[in-house]
């Protein structure tokens, strides 16, 4: 048996863990939301709301298995909604540069369009840190579960180039 074939799929299923995470994934999103949403207003904030929601997936994976998550929350989606996040947050630091003020100096929106500062601070709360966070948050580890296969033998270093001498 080599090293490749004894690191199969290691998930087990318990009805215990899986009745677990039912109940719990529900309230564990709903504050990591309500986290976000009320990110400039409370103490917490959209960061650690990003990471609960995160983690509420993360948690939802080692219930019912991470490649049948992996299927369900497709790269894509993934992709995209950090890709969103960082459009979010860059369009509005461009946006307050734009109306005349600096990187995300929020008193720009208030002097053109008589809006709240407050906006700005949540369309980067909100629409950006969080996204991001939970987006990398499951990046990360859907990468790390993939795991790292290491090189085999010399003949492996050879047709790398590793090791030639030539």
């Amino acid at each position: 048996m080599s090293d490749a074939d004894s690191y199969g799929d290691t998930y087990t299923e318990s009805q215990v863990i899986m009745t677990a995470v039912k109940i719990i994934a529900p309230f564990t999103m709903t504050y990591g939301l309500f986290l976000t949403f009320h990110g400039t207003d409370t103490p917490g904030g959209s960061f650690q709301g990003g990471t609960i929601v995160g983690v509420t997936v993360l948690m939802l994976a080692f219930a019912f298995g991470i490649e049948s998550t992996r299927r369900w929350i497709r790269q894509s989606l993934i992709v995209g909604l950090v890709t969103g996040g960082v459009v979010i947050f860059a369009g509005t630091g461009v946006a307050t540069m734009a109306l005349g003020g600096g990187f995300l100096e929020y008193e720009a929106f208030v002097d053109r369009f008589g809006i709240s500062h407050y906006w700005g601070m949540e369309a980067v709360e909100v629409g950006g840190v969080a996204l991001i966070v939970a987006g990398i948050i499951v990046t990360l580890f859907f990468a790390t579960a993939a795991g790292f296969t290491p090189v085999g033998d010399d003949a492996d270093h050879h047709e790398m180039g590793v090791g030639n001498d030539d």
